[in-house]
């Protein structure tokens, strides 16, 4: 009886250890990335593949990369020789196509500096039904960002954008109530210009991103005044709070801001690098469930195209509802298009 017991407590042992070796091969991930054309491609890259990385990102590991990537940028596709060399050198193959990417991985990183491609190369992505996280911008027009999310919507695929501003330490503790109710907020940021590109998406981004991760979505309307050197457009929430953005260019400019709350006020920085953004996209990825809704990420995009239509009409205040209802009669035209290709 003993005999028979101790057989079948070993059997168990081999079983459930069995089981624990299957958990660690299904929670593995490979990784594909397309663009090698951005530092973050080698900065994310660093985190997920380190010998010794942590346990919130381990099993996540970047495998095989397609270079392009912008080709009309010389400040984007110059990089990409370099970068490639640094990728081969973290054990990362080079692929000659997003299909031989999507041939051999769990999931993507879309890290292209440029937005323009990005609907084409996303929906390449959602088709092999891939879940998705896009770096900024998430596109290079209004139109294309709402077209990425509704294409992923119609063949339920997670998609999600950001940019790593979103979490400066201090803009994490307003968002989680650290002053109680945000009533407005002023942000700051570097606001390059990229003329393939508008105005904001390009590096304005950071500090828009920033100023919604405190205020939240709502924004209902936007007024933009720009100089040579400065940017600044303030919007109107829901409910009458104001949030404003200095976008900085040709002077010494960083990252940062001010909250006002209920409870007082909190600086929005300071910036904390790459992982804590790394950490939440491993998370998404291995849930499916992203961590900022699209409603959030298209309002941010929203924010900006009616900035730049402010700055056309000579800094009036533009309606963020119109200038969404104008892309939106586009978005399913640009995914036609591609379809068609």
């Amino acid at each position: 009886m003993l005999k028979c017991f101790k057989m079948l407590l070993a059997v168990m042992v081999v079983s459930v250890c069995s089981l624990q070796a299957v958990a660690e091969d299904a929670i593995a991930l490979k990784v594909g990335m397309i663009g090698l054309d951005t530092s973050h491609s080698i900065a994310f890259t660093k985190v997920l593949n380190a010998a010794d990385a942590a346990e919130e990102v381990s099993n996540c590991k970047v495998t095989i990369a397609y270079p392009y990537g912008s080709r009309k940028i010389e400040s984007s596709y110059s990089r990409i020789p370099g970068y490639i060399d640094q990728m081969k050198e973290m054990d990362v193959n080079i692929a000659e196509s997003i299909d031989e990417v999507l041939a051999e991985v769990d999931v993507v990183l879309l890290e292209t500096n440029d937005g323009n491609p990005h609907l084409e190369q996303a929906m390449a992505v959602i088709d092999a039904g891939k879940p998705l996280f896009i770096d900024k911008p998430v596109a290079g027009s209004l139109a294309d960002a709402i077209a990425i999310f509704r294409y992923a919507e119609q063949k339920n695929v997670p998609v999600f954008t950001s940019s790593s501003l979103r979490y400066s330490k201090g803009a994490v503790e307003i968002r989680n109530g650290s002053i109680g109710k945000v009533h407005g907020a002023e942000t700051f940021s570097p606001a390059h210009l990229e003329p393939s590109h508008p105005d904001l998406y390009w590096y304005g981004i950071h500090g828009v991103e920033a100023l919604f991760t405190v205020m939240g979505a709502g924004c209902e309307q936007v007024v933009r005044v720009s100089t040579e050197d400065t940017d600044f457009v303030t919007g109107t929430w829901k409910g009458g709070r104001i949030g404003a953005f200095r976008g900085i260019r040709g002077y010494k400019g960083g990252y940062g801001g001010t909250a006002y709350g209920e409870k007082g006020m909190a600086e929005v920085g300071p910036y904390q690098g790459y992982r804590p953004l790394v950490v939440d996209i491993v998370t998404f990825f291995r849930t499916g469930k992203s961590p900022v809704e699209a409603k959030e990420s298209l309002e941010i995009y929203a924010f900006m195209e009616a900035a730049d239509e402010s700055k056309r009409q000579g800094g009036v205040p533009v309606s963020i509802a119109d200038v969404v209802k104008k892309a939106s009669a586009k978005a399913d035209r640009r995914i036609k298009e591609l379809q068609a290709k």
